[in-house]
């Protein structure tokens, strides 16, 4: 399972009398999250080199074109992600550990969402980054990154989560962003001065949004069950896809700041979805395997 970029939208799905549910149908900007999610939920977990032919198979399966398949291994090589071997014409691909950090940082974020923390105990982090105008270039990938640790952006230049652990993985973005000489970091808890928290959190974090995201994967997911092979397969896939995409939007809040969040009870049936359709997925996953890979003399 991969952490995942921040991109907007998901996959599209229409009915297919064929497909024995729903087939997915997937926009070409989604493709590069999806081959992450291959690579976590269906290559990593087997710790086995991967040959190109057999990611076509899942990818193209889910609705992304050749080309732009094609495009997203090259990519993701680029990155460093993926190492490949070339054996004629064809390329064998072996995961790079930081892919794997990926993988593993993705499995923690995700299976965190559904848990109750501890009492809060109204404790914020806050951050006050000012962006040079030397750095703009960096301004998307700062939000990127501190959404991604949940941090909301209630007014420009300040960040906040209720969660104070979080300091290290800030200190991190912050650092690794040459942002370090105009930032400001302090923890406490919020005065009557101004916003309330409750006013605070609705500026923060776009919760309709999510809630609206979460009602949708609900109805999607909630009642299918997909015949066994290439539909369990790929509806896993799509599943996962969706999943490791909602720590980039649900920022975890605790329940003295969002009682009742549909995000806990979400996250319980799509993870409860995951583990019924596991077993089936990997195992129809080493048979496309087999039947994909070239025979080498």
């Amino acid at each position: 399972m991969a952490q995942h970029e921040a991109a907007p939208g998901g996959p599209d799905v229409s009915a297919d009398p064929d497909w024995g549910g729903s087939r997915p149908t997937v926009a070409a900007g989604s493709a590069r999250s999806l081959l992450l999610t291959v690579l976590g939920e269906l290559v990593y977990p087997n710790g086995k080199p991967v040959w190109t032919a057999s990611l076509l198979y899942v990818l193209m399966g889910i609705g992304v074109e050749e080309q732009t398949a094609r495009q997203a291994i090259a990519r993701c090589a680029a990155a460093g992600w993926l190492i490949g071997e070339k054996h004629g014409r064809e390329v064998r691909w072996q995961l790079t550990p930081s892919v794997k950090r990926l993988v593993e940082d993705g499995m923690r974020r995700v299976y965190s969402l559904h848990m109750r923390d501890d009492p809060w105990d109204g404790t914020w982090l806050i951050l006050l980054v000012t962006v040079p105008h030397t750095h703009r270039a960096v301004r998307k990938k700062l939000y990127s990154a501190l959404s991604w640790a949940g941090f909301g952006n209630p007014t420009p230049g300040v960040w906040l989560s209720p969660h104070p652990e979080r300091a290290a993985e800030a200190e991190r973005v912050i650092a690794d962003l040459d942002l370090a000489d105009s930032t400001l970091s302090f923890t406490g808890s919020a005065m009557r001065i101004g916003l309330s928290e409750e006013q605070v959190v609705r500026r923060a974090w776009a919760l309709d949004d999510v809630a609206a995201v979460y009602e949708a994967l609900l109805d999607r997911f909630s009642e299918a069950r997909p015949d066994p092979g290439d539909a369990t397969l790929l509806t896993h896939i799509e599943l996962v896809s969706q999943w490791q995409r909602l720590p980039f939007m649900d920022p975890q809040l605790p329940d003295e700041l969002l009682p009742d969040w549909i995000g806990r009870r979400a996250a319980t049936v799509i993870q409860q979805r995951r583990s019924e359709w596991y077993e089936d997925a990997q195992a129809r996953w080493l048979e496309v395997v087999s039947t994909t890979s070239p025979a080498l003399g």
